[in-house]
């Protein structure tokens, strides 16, 4: 059967805050030049929002540009910051540690949003401008001209049997054709990361290195509801070598809700570290435990952060497309705020591509080839040199307390006007994990079902689903390395590092072993096996369409 084909001038692969600023500014500009172009966007989730997931404290800086009128719109921003609190955590204290203008956990005027109800929003801005979008779309192929360009991409088939075999309900997926294909798929996505090794696009930078973060929705009791208050932390239950932080956001939309997160660098070296069990052991800490007793967890989920920052951003341009958003990474990573970075590339993508197209009205494929440029002239680029060299401050023997010194001695007197980059770690992030052989096992208290919760029971808040009979979408790229190498020599890590419980190491049938048992219907898209494992064997793929967690107001 051969697929369906559509052609549009535009296609966005993504339904993030990258892609629908993408979007929105295309519709803008063409509305403002009296031409109608074509915009089709593709979202893997079956509602737009439903995969989206963030802490949130967002700035306002990106969305001010493209909707000025925001307010009067009607967009889900209730919550304006107020109160900041910032602290280093010991395990039973507290060292408070003053926030004032300049420091990067500095939040006032800034908002605490549910972001997933935030790109919902931005969706209707889209339609409204006449952009086509297609939730339940997983794009899962990239489509090339004989020349090499990208052609457009094909979502993929349905009703395919775990054999292969097609099913009653199988249809054949859709080629989406354009004259330039833009991807914001989120942070690791699975379509950049060939276009990386294709048109080597980080030949001029370093590898990405990434962050979990993990988070859950509560509603607590209103005696220890303070709406608009932001509070961070660093410290206990990690040590100092290892990155990480807390947030805890007040929401103020009628009900006393309050968004807590731990956020974890995945170039951690210890195999049996669980950032989910650090994650609910850091909620067991007096400071903590205050505010979420005699409450009620309501929501979970868990996504990987990109924090290679300045380092790690490619080339972003290709022959037919170009990257936007958290594929490429444009997260600041000293204030832990990707949103408005996210956006405000997909509003420069937008642009760079509607000038290649009017500059080439007669031609089938363009390139935007002067986004590059034109990141490189704007705040955003901007902001993201001044916090380059934080990240990796903290990879120092000090721990994060040279991370300390570093932010307070050159980004908050200097801005990032040092005259050196410091680099990331010369391995990716799976490559850094050590044998168990040469680290201490760690023991994690036991869930008491109130202010701590088992995996499984977590999951099952995420909403996430999959039709278990349907090709994995979680690959190796050879099924003896799990048993052989991560097994053997690391004690199986997947099963601690996966924040969803997908990976799991049974008995054999013969009992005479051990295998790798994936329980591909658990995962949540957070793409941390991808980027972990250290063996580098888990490959990501996306499944059927619609899928995945279900996200509500996330």
């Amino acid at each position: 059967m051969e697929r369906y084909a559509d052609e549009a001038d535009v296609v966005i692969v993504g339904g993030g805050p990258a892609g629908l600023s993408a979007a929105i500014r295309i519709k803008q500009l063409a509305a403002d030049a009296g031409k109608e172009i074509r915009v089709c966007l593709l979202e893997k989730a079956s509602l737009i929002g439903g995969n989206t997931l963030s802490g949130a404290c967002i700035e306002t800086s990106a969305l001010n540009e493209l909707i000025p009128d925001w307010k009067e719109k009607g967009a889900p921003m209730k919550t304006k910051v107020t109160k900041d609190k910032f602290a280093l955590l010991t395990e039973k204290s507290r060292i408070p540690i003053p926030v004032f203008p300049g420091l990067p956990m500095y939040n006032h005027g800034n908002y605490i949003v549910r972001l997933g109800n935030l790109v919902s929003w931005l969706g209707e801005q889209a339609e409204n401008l006449g952009v086509e979008l297609y939730p339940g779309y997983a794009a899962a192929e990239i489509l090339y001209n004989e020349d090499g360009s990208v052609k457009g991409i094909a979502t993929n088939d349905v009703g395919i049997a775990k054999d292969g075999s097609p099913k009653e309900t199988f249809e054949r997926g859709m080629e989406f054709n354009a004259k330039c294909t833009i991807f914001c798929e989120g942070c690791h996505g699975h379509l950049a990361k060939t276009l990386f090794n294709k048109y080597d696009l980080r030949k001029n930078s370093q590898h990405q290195t990434y962050g979990i973060g993990l988070k859950e929705l509560w509603e607590v009791d209103p005696s220890v509801h303070e709406p608009g208050c932001v509070e961070h932390t660093i410290g206990w239950p990690l040590d100092k070598n290892t990155y990480g932080g807390s947030f805890l956001y007040h929401l103020d939309e009628g009900e006393p809700l309050v968004t807590i997160g731990f956020v974890i660098g995945l170039d951690y070296s210890n195999p049996y570290m669980s950032p989910f069990q650090e994650f609910q052991r850091w909620k067991q800490h007096p400071s903590i435990q205050k505010v979420l007793k005699g409450g009620k967890r309501i929501g979970y989920g868990a996504r990987a952060l990109n924090e290679g920052g300045l380092q790690s951003l490619p080339k972003l341009h290709f022959p037919g497309g170009c990257l936007a958003g958290c594929s490429p990474g444009f997260m600041n990573v000293a204030k832990i705020k990707g949103t408005h970075g996210a956006m405000k590339s997909g509003m420069l993508a937008a642009e760079a591509v509607y000038k290649a197209l009017d500059e080439n009205p007669d031609s089938s494929n363009v390139t935007p080839t002067t986004l590059d440029e034109s990141v490189k002239n704007s705040w955003l680029y901007k902001e993201l040199k001044s916090c380059r060299n934080i990240r990796p401050s903290f990879n120092s023997a000090l721990g994060y307390f040279g991370g300390m010194i570093y932010t307070g001695l050159f980004y908050v007197l200097g801005r990032g006007m040092e005259p050196w980059t410091l680099k990331h770690h010369n391995e990716v992030d799976g490559k850094l994990m050590k044998p168990a052989s040469q680290c201490q096992q760690i023991t994690y208290p036991k869930p008491d079902g109130e202010i701590t919760f088992d995996l499984l029971s977590s999951v099952a808040l995420t909403g996430t689903n999959h039709d278990h009979d349907q090709p994995p979408h979680l690959t190796l790229k050879d099924d003896c390395v799990p048993v052989n190498n991560n097994l053997a020599v690391f004690d199986g890590p997947e099963a601690r590092f996966c924040p969803a419980g997908v990976y799991e190491y049974v008995e054999t049938e013969d009992g005479k072993g051990k295998r790798l048992q994936i329980n591909a219907q658990n995962c949540i898209h957070c793409k941390t096996c991808d980027i972990k494992d250290p063996s580098q064997n888990i490959n990501w793929v996306c499944p059927q369409g619609g899928e995945g967690p279900a996200y509500s107001g996330m």
